[in-house]
């Protein structure tokens, strides 16, 4: 993580900070603070420590991963060099309002189907920014939500590409179970009821239906309860979801609803920093 973090903070700074280099005497120290200026769920306290220590800066922490945060609350102190302070502060600030934003939008879309009764996972998907897949992923995670994959590594996903070149959703299932480690779990992206119970008849782990209405999945739905699939297979409703359509899909018989809007399009949350205290 140190690592990750640190290559953050050196594609920002480049060759220097050149504006605190020129308007910051050598060796004054500074107390910071960071606040949010919105409520919301915060995440990223772990990876601001991380980077903020492995600066040479102290660290206190006022709140932790996953709590819920008003505005104007403190959520870190900061004590150290003043110049390493000023650097940092836009690669911190960055990524605690990335993941705290993302968290946050998690967070909501887990409550909103909880309160509606309903027991549907909220999942993201890979649609991360590049480079920052750990920190999106983690914030989810943080808020609530699952993961989904965090690898290519992680499972078996036949998509509608390896399909196409391969020729069949059977032959696709069948050469991934043929060569597959029993630890792994198999989905099958489909985008008809047809390819649905294909998918489930030779053993796909989940079904993935990609783009489905909610009438377009409640039908297959029934097709698999008649077939004596339902419930022995994992469903997942992915594509043209989100936050205002949610509960339509949640509602349909699925187990799994996964936006890629959590990550590629969540709004950040509006955290900020401020010197607070000079010392000579």
């Amino acid at each position: 993580m140190e690592e990750k973090l640190l290559r953050i903070l050196a594609e920002d700074v480049g060759q220097g900070d050149i504006t605190t280099e020129l308007t910051v005497p050598e060796g004054r120290m500074a107390e910071a603070e960071v606040i949010a200026k919105e409520d919301g769920v915060v995440a990223g306290i772990e990876e601001a420590k991380v980077l903020l220590e492995s600066l040479g800066l102290n660290v206190e922490a006022l709140t932790a991963d996953g709590e819920v945060v008003k505005a104007k609350q403190t959520l870190l102190k900061i004590h150290g060099d003043a110049k390493t302070i000023l650097a940092a502060e836009r690669t911190l600030l960055n990524l605690l309002s990335r993941m705290s934003g993302i968290a946050t939008t998690t967070r909501n879309l887990v409550k909103k189907i909880q309160k509606a009764g309903l027991k549907t996972k909220v999942a993201c998907t890979r649609k991360t920014a590049p480079g920052l897949l750990y920190f999106d992923k983690k914030a989810v995670l943080i808020g609530g939500g699952d993961t989904h994959r965090l690898h290519l590594d992680d499972m078996v996903l036949i998509k509608d590409n390896h399909i196409a070149i391969v020729g069949s959703v059977e032959e696709a299932v069948k050469r991934a179970k043929e060569g597959c480690s029993f630890s792994k779990k198999i989905e099958v992206e489909v985008t008809t009821i047809e390819e649905a119970l294909t998918a489930a008849r030779v053993g796909a782990d989940i079904i993935m239906l990609d783009n489905f209405s909610p009438t377009q999945i409640k039908e297959a739905v029934k097709q698999l309860e008649r077939t004596g699939f339902y419930g022995k297979i994992l469903l997942e409703a992915s594509g043209g979801i989100t936050a205002e359509n949610i509960l339509e899909y949640a509602s349909t018989g699925v187990d799994i609803v996964s936006l890629g809007e959590i990550t590629d399009s969540a709004k950040t949350l509006d955290i900020s920093l401020e010197i607070v205290k000079l010392q000579k």
